[in-house]
């Protein structure tokens, strides 16, 4: 992997985690309004198998693929970068019309102030990523 592609992954990396966490923050904060405080491990099950929070699964899978990227061993696998930052774009347009994930996105920029920082993060590295098609 180029030294460059490293240092993208690596910052995109780091504003989704940070746009993730925001996001779980907040439906958590929705999810105890209704079931009561919940504890780190009735809120881990909560994750990863109430249907509220399955709309994160592509942000938190897209950052999985990020981190097995920046773990591979063999710098001569090619990595397809550009398909890891077209995905991150696409998860970060809400439409409060389109998908279940876009929709929910969209209400979390509509009702929390720190998703809306977080969302800028992650538009701010993508926007200085030059699109490789019109390279080649």
């Amino acid at each position: 992997m180029k030294d460059s592609d490293h240092l993208l992954l690596g910052e995109l990396r780091r504003t989704l985690l940070h746009l993730h966490k925001t996001l779980l923050d907040w439906e958590r904060a929705a999810y105890e309004r209704v079931h009561g405080r919940t504890s780190a491990s009735e809120l881990l099950k909560a994750i990863v198998s109430d249907p509220q929070f399955a709309w994160l699964r592509p942000v938190t899978e897209l950052i999985v693929r990020i981190d097995s990227a920046l773990e591979a061993e063999d710098p001569d696998v090619p990595l397809d970068v550009d398909a890891l930052v077209a995905q991150a774009r696409a998860l970060v347009v809400p439409d409060e019309a389109g998908s279940a994930y876009e929709q929910r996105y969209h209400a979390a920029l509509q009702d929390h102030p720190d998703a809306v920082i977080a969302h800028r993060g992650v538009t701010k590295v993508l926007k200085d990523v030059p699109s490789r098609e019109t390279l080649h």
